[in-house]
């Protein structure tokens, strides 16, 4: 690590070496992780377990106090759309509009042609979402 010491003033290169003097005497009064590792390992024997055993995670006694917090699956929707060709391939209206009924709209048919009678009413335009529908005259 190289320090270009001529771009320092004075007071930040004082603010350096206390830093620095800090950091050195921290690591003077460190024990050696040799000793720390050989009393850690001492100590988990002493209660019955091994360093394996308590540096790998686990679950802990408190997580299972907890509520899971799993995402509730949602509730199936009856179909709005139906496919004449295909009556397997429905729709509820929610998400992407599957690949069929978006050949057909490409094609120049209305998604309110396919709707099931009696059951459905059309989903909302998307093209008209966030668009103002009066506007103020000058």
């Amino acid at each position: 690590m190289k320090f270009d010491l001529e771009r320092f003033s004075i007071s930040e290169l004082e603010e350096l070496l206390a830093t620095a003097e800090r950091r050195k005497k921290t690591l003077a009064t460190r024990r050696s992780i040799a000793v720390v590792r050989a009393e850690l390992t001492a100590m988990a024997q002493s209660w019955g377990y091994s360093i394996d055993e308590l540096v790998t995670r686990l679950p802990s006694i408190d997580a299972s106090d907890k509520p899971s917090r799993r995402k509730q699956k949602r509730s199936k929707v009856a179909a709005k759309y139906r496919d004449p060709e295909n009556k397997r391939n429905t729709w509820s209206g929610r998400g992407r509009m599957p690949l069929w009924l978006a050949h057909h709209v490409k094609r120049g048919r209305a998604a309110a042609d396919y709707l099931i009678p009696g059951l459905a009413r059309p989903t909302a335009n998307k093209s008209a979402v966030g668009q103002r529908s009066v506007f103020k005259s000058k």
